[in-house]
């Protein structure tokens, strides 16, 4: 059996794991002994009991319960716990998902003992590195064995860092394998829609037409503790709701909706709060945030994931970044960048409101990424093992 141990830090990266998990369990059971690590950076209300039984995923098998704290502190402590378990697993494979410090803890504490890293979604790139993410990624990519990326543009991007397409096995960190394998997330989106048809009764408890609403997230510390940014973000779904008459919903975490409060001028909250067309909600669960994609009109976000999954629907959207690692997203005119500017905001709604978007190529791969996965990392240890004999 290839022992794998699955390094996680947040809910994203547990539903990124299930797609290999479930590729698993569906056609490589006899094959891999699948461990699932989860440090405790980010502590999730909505990740009980019914979020695993819902989506029908495995919990985690060890939670090392780390939780917040600084970049350095933080990455230290998982450093430090992950190492622990490696010593006592001695996995053949560390599987790393993203960019956050769980993922760099994770990539650090496998290469130091001399354990094949594989980095999925790797090659992404913002190109600014004032984004902590930026950082881990890069520094992921770089000590791993087997990266997969889940499109071409991350592919060019590690060929211009010196990764190369031709590499030959033994695979190893001095010797890299790239791989374009299409997007785990892709795949999920895929199985999981058809269940949230069926499961999430979120639009008819809101009272929520399919296409006449428009779905917001915002999670970002830049854009929630920056009072001016907040503020000018806010004051654009005021604009736009009242212009054109249409909800914005927006599931927002209680620690942005306690920022509203501290960060907007007081006459914008209460044009806010009195304002019946933007209701702002508590997090929502993985099916049912499905399922509002799915059914949006366009979606305004400052996530990297729901920019994909917007894609994966195809919905127009609007990303409150300056960057996206995503410039695919961007290149194909499915999404405008408008950062947090007020009148970028609402010129990108305005086109999007007249322009028929339609240009959703296959960019992100046909749902089968985590088969690829697998078929590669069974390969890669077939070759070492057969060398060592």
């Amino acid at each position: 059996m290839i022992r794998l141990l699955s390094v996680v830090g947040a809910r994203p990266q547990i539903i990124k794991a299930a797609a290999l998990s479930r590729a698993i369990r569906q056609h490589f059971s006899d094959t891999f002994n699948d461990c699932i690590l989860h440090t405790g950076q980010h502590y999730d209300q909505n990740m009980s009991q019914i979020f695993f039984d819902e989506l029908n995923i495995p919990q985690p098998d060890i939670n090392l319960g780390v939780g917040s704290d600084t970049h350095g502190r933080q990455t230290a402590g998982m450093i430090e716990g992950i190492e622990k378990i490696l010593l006592e697993l001695s996995p053949d494979f560390v599987i790393l998902y993203g960019d956050t410090n769980s993922t760099l803890a994770g990539a650090l504490a496998a290469a130091k003992l001399g354990i094949d890293v594989i980095h999925i979604e790797a090659g992404l790139r913002s190109f600014n590195k004032k984004m902590p993410e930026e950082i881990n990624r890069i520094a992921c990519d770089h000590v791993s064995t087997l990266l997969f990326s889940p499109t071409l543009t991350g592919i060019n991007n590690l060929v211009r860092e010196g990764f190369s397409r031709q590499s030959n096995p033994p695979y190893t960190i001095d010797n890299p394998a790239i791989f374009h394998c299409g997007d785990v997330m892709y795949d999920n989106s895929l199985y999981f829609s058809a269940l949230a048809e069926s499961r999430s009764g979120i639009l008819a408890m809101h009272k929520l037409v399919p296409g006449h609403y428009i779905l917001g997230t915002i999670h970002r510390d830049s854009n929630t503790d920056d009072p001016s940014r907040l503020t000018s973000i806010f004051e654009a779904f005021q604009a736009i709701a009242e212009m054109h008459k249409i909800t914005i919903f927006l599931p927002l975490h209680p620690r942005t909706k306690k920022l509203l409060k501290k960060n907007l001028p007081e006459s914008l909250l209460t044009a806010i709060q009195k304002n019946s067309a933007i209701k702002i909600v508590e997090p929502v669960s993985f099916l049912d945030m499905i399922l509002l994609e799915k059914n949006a009109r366009l979606i305004i976000t400052d996530s990297g994931g729901v920019q994909k999954e917007a894609y994966f629907f195809k919905k127009p959207s609007i990303v409150l970044r300056p960057q996206t690692e995503w410039t695919e997203i961007i290149e194909n005119g499915a999404a405008i960048l408008a950062d947090t500017d007020g009148s970028k905001i609402k010129n990108a709604f305005e086109y999007f409101e007249n322009q028929i978007t339609n240009n959703f190529p296959p960019v992100f791969g046909d749902g089968n990424a985590a088969n690829f996965i697998c078929e590669k990392i069974i390969e890669t240890y077939n070759y070492k093992n057969t060398q060592k004999k």
